[in-house]
């Protein structure tokens, strides 16, 4: 009986092997993916692959070439990490999610090609990402897609997603996360990322830290790839840069990035300028300073888990309580906490009150562990909480009055919860198939 065979439905059996995958770990190297692919016959190379790396803002960039590309008539693939809520959001064909039948169907061709390039040895398994990589690379095939816009999924040397040979080779920002994985300075990090750079192909960096963009153009340099810079092009004003509807002024940065690719590639895919400002005027990404309304007051969703996103966090809540002339009310939560020191510090600047909550995730930091980072000259409350509490039911806040503006921000598995919460119909969470 095949792993996805098993006597309930197709698609929960199809999670319990996929989560047998990741529960195994985080697999680097891309020997395993070259085995995968090659017993695949190549499907990562019928599909011509814009690739993009970096500390934050992967996902974004990755969302506004989308944008563009889809303004411009063609066909998109899309592969991004993790999901919000459904494991399907992963790989998206003109933003159509793959969809419950199509999971299961290719974990069922994957799992006889997985055993065979492993020889049956656990240790030589392609891992959950490693399946997850294969099966957008055969979605992008099967459903022809013209371009394809795939993100990393930690690093880039040895990632996955580095089999494939792109059009373009992008590094959107670089700072400290993942540390033990990537290792501990910005030198080490940008090695890592720099290594999707190929042989002549172009690259193009966002705003990073001098001593990271003179690893990755050392690394350029090397392979003989071009280095195009959103600095070079559009100077240190981010406030001029290209606005998207993405709000906030790293997303313009991100913008830049986006429009410095558009003009590496050649006339025939028809990015013009006045097709790319339409594309990067109606990019969709949701968790990223989010705004709607809940129970009758403002709700901010932003997933900022790292360093260098609580900086961004930082000035997007100073402007937000001098526009509305109070403080915020805030319900965070984090995974570790080397990620939940800088996010705490922020926030409590500007909160007027914080809420914890603990993401489903086992990585997830614990009250005792949040409550000990706040600093000491906080006045507002504190309170623990649950997603469930605080979004019992679509359409109701429990935290705040009317009149506050409720800011959920911290992991982007926090994010989807309360997605999942105010948002039913995108489904049930699928929390064990979020971390990696």
């Amino acid at each position: 009986m095949s792993p996805v065979d098993a006597p309930q439905t197709a698609y929960a059996a199809t999670q319990d092997y996929l989560f047998s995958l990741k529960a195994k770990g985080v697999k680097f190297g891309v020997d395993r993916m070259r085995l995968l692919v090659a017993g695949l016959g190549h499907p990562e190379r019928s599909t011509p692959v814009i690739h993009i790396a970096g500390t934050n803002g992967k996902g974004s960039v990755a969302a506004l070439l989308e944008a563009c590309f889809a303004t411009a008539g063609w066909r998109t693939g899309l592969y991004t990490s993790p999901h919000l809520v459904k494991l399907g959001e992963r790989v998206q064909v003109a933003r159509l999610p793959l969809s419950e039948a199509e999971i299961v169907a290719f974990t069922r061709e994957l799992c006889p090609i997985a055993e065979a390039v492993s020889h049956g040895s656990p240790d030589d398994h392609p891992s959950f990402f490693e399946f997850m990589t294969a099966m957008a690379f055969l979605q992008f095939q099967r459903k022809n897609c013209d371009i394809a816009l795939i993100e990393t999924g930690l690093g880039g040397r040895l990632d996955a997603t580095n089999v494939v040979n792109p059009e373009v080779a992008v590094i959107t920002s670089i700072g400290l996360d993942h540390c033990e994985m990537l290792g501990d300075t910005i030198e080490l990090i940008a090695a890592e990322k720099a290594g999707i750079i190929k042989a002549g192909k172009p690259v193009v960096i966002g705003r990073l830290p001098p001593e990271a963009e003179t690893v990755i153009r050392r690394v350029a340099a090397a392979q003989g790839a071009p280095v195009h810079s959103v600095r070079e092009i559009f100077g240190e004003d981010v406030s001029a840069y290209p606005k998207p509807a993405l709000e906030g002024d790293y997303q313009r940065a991100n913008a830049a990035v986006a429009v410095v690719v558009t003009r590496c590639l050649d006339a025939r895919w028809g990015l013009s300028d006045e097709v790319v400002g339409r594309g990067i005027a109606a990019v969709r990404w949701p968790g990223r300073w989010q705004r709607t309304t809940i129970g009758g007051r403002a709700l901010i969703l932003d997933a900022s888990h790292n360093p260098e996103g609580a900086s961004v966090l930082d000035k997007h809540l100073r402007q937000l309580v001098a526009a509305e002339g109070r403080k915020p009310v805030v319900v965070t939560g984090v995974l570790g906490v080397a990620r939940a020191r800088p996010l705490l510090e922020t926030i409590s600047r500007y909160a007027a009150e914080i809420h914890l909550v603990m993401p489903q995730q086992s990585r997830a930091s614990s009250f005792e562990e949040l409550e000990a980072l706040i600093p000491k000259n906080f006045t507002g409350k504190v309170i623990r909480a649950t997603v469930d509490g605080v979004f019992p039911v679509a359409g109701l806040c429990t935290v705040g009055g009317l009149a506050d503006t409720v800011v959920v921000t911290g992991s982007i598995y926090l994010l989807g919860e309360v997605l999942a919460r105010i948002e039913p119909e995108r489904g049930p969470i699928e929390h064990r198939l979020q971390d990696f």
